[in-house]
């Protein structure tokens, strides 16, 4: 298989071509024959036209590329080798959406050949490969596994945004169901993975590995913001707390915020889910989403307490959100915590306008049933303004800037801390 790859006799499929899919598709094809499969037609002419959907790559990153853009079966049969890379969301029950993971394997079922190999990126709960997918696929296929299919998994570590921490820059952990697929699998990252390849001794290892690297980020930024509270009551300034603490060195150096997006702010109630299923509470894990799950809120009734405080009348104010998606620089707004700012806020009558130079309004409108303010039209008699994002655009703000777009003793909310210690005049708080 792998010699049949490298002389493009064999094609590697990737089915999903969102922000983990594209780029592993893209890069596989700049050294062997690939096919890169998406159930959305709208994307896959985009795409054909060296168009990101999702916004991260640029055109010249398609170049030199051997692939073919396809929502058709019959040309993702032409494959040998595939990867699955579709998203596993949460509910809103929070409990594991398992529907993308399991089209995709039908999809795949569909199509496999004996001796095919299947390799699952989505992010799952160990024992969700072998027994959740694979039963799919042998239903839909006739074959029998392992004998007449292989399948390993290597959990996908892409960070939107982060130029610097890109696919093949980052160590890849590899797996398989047995000696000979985990050699291949191993074998084939290889051809892409520069910074190499981690051998997980099982496909639930790995799917464990993965799982709780954002459960630990979680946990941590839910110390962080814990500390936030506590510190907020006592009138002293979490990131000077942060920066103090931070000389020891083997402080772990996290910091408050808004936890949302596709992986941090949905992974652990995977893991939760499983361990409520063997018979195990995880009490700490379940109090880290709990308390990040509520600081949108938070962050609304602080800037609400602090208008009033300036003798604000709330129902007749208006706020100003800037920064809608999940985190800085990216268009991604999945499961974006600023949504939470936003309908605290509303839920106290206040008016408020949003803008960001990343997001798109109609996608924020459908998803959440708020559009974008036009820049232009910002107004200059804002009662608060909260920077909800660090965006570039928005680390050189100054004071003047905050002042020319708000009324008399307005409060500026500095969710990140981008602008501490430069605010003179303004109302400022951070977490």
């Amino acid at each position: 298989m792998y010699e049949q790859l490298l002389q493009k006799q064999a094609k590697l499929a990737v089915i999903g071509l969102g922000y983990v899919g594209l780029p592993i598709a893209l890069e596989f094809a700049r050294k062997i024959s690939v096919i890169g499969f998406d159930i959305n037609a709208q994307r896959v002419e985009l795409m054909r036209n060296n168009i990101d959907p999702s916004g991260e790559l640029e055109a010249k990153d398609f170049d030199g590329c051997d692939i073919t853009f396809t929502d058709s079966l019959d040309v993702l049969r032409e494959a040998r080798f595939f990867i699955v890379a579709v998203p596993t969301p949460i509910d809103e029950h929070a409990m594991p959406d398992l529907r993308p993971l399991l089209a995709a394997s039908a999809t795949v079922g569909k199509v496999l050949k004996k001796g095919d190999y299947v390799v699952f990126e989505s992010t799952v709960y160990p024992g969700c490969t072998e027994d959740d997918c694979i039963p799919v696929m042998e239903k839909l296929s006739g074959l029998k596994f392992p004998e007449d299919f292989k399948v390993g998994y290597s959990p996908e570590r892409i960070n939107p945004g982060d130029k610097e921490h890109t696919l093949a820059r980052i160590v890849k952990v590899v797996s398989g169901c047995d000696a000979e697929s985990l050699d291949l699998v191993a074998k084939v990252y290889e051809l892409v993975i520069t910074a190499g390849v981690h051998r997980a001794s099982s496909i639930k290892v790995a799917e464990a590995a993965k799982i709780i690297e954002n459960t630990q980020r979680d946990v941590n930024i839910a110390l962080m913001n814990e500390l936030s509270m506590i510190f907020d009551r006592m009138n002293i300034n979490t990131y000077e707390v942060l920066e103090a603490a931070g000389t020891k060195w083997n402080f772990l150096k996290f910091s408050p915020g808004l936890v949302g997006g596709h992986c941090i702010g949905v992974d652990p109630y995977y893991l939760t889910y499983k361990a409520k299923e063997l018979g195990y509470d995880a009490k700490v894990i379940l109090s880290g989403r709990s308390t990040n799950d509520n600081m949108g809120a938070y962050i609304a009734r602080k800037t609400v307490q602090m208008m009033i405080k300036k003798g604000k009348d709330v129902a007749k104010s208006k706020v100003l959100v800037m920064g809608a998606t999940f985190k800085e620089n990216v268009e991604d707004i999945r499961n974006s915590k600023v949504a939470d700012v936003i309908q605290e806020l509303k839920n106290f009558s206040v008016n408020v306008d949003i803008v960001d130079p990343h997001a798109d309004s109609d996608e924020l409108h459908h998803e959440y049933g708020f559009r974008l303010t036009d820049p232009a039209s910002i107004s200059k008699d804002y009662d608060a303004v909260i920077v909800a994002v660090s965006h570039s655009p928005y680390t050189d703000l100054d004071e003047a800037y905050f002042q020319s777009i708000t009324r008399e003793n307005a409060v500026l909310v500095d969710i990140k801390g981008l602008y501490r210690g430069q605010m003179q005049e303004l109302q400022y708080w951070s977490l």
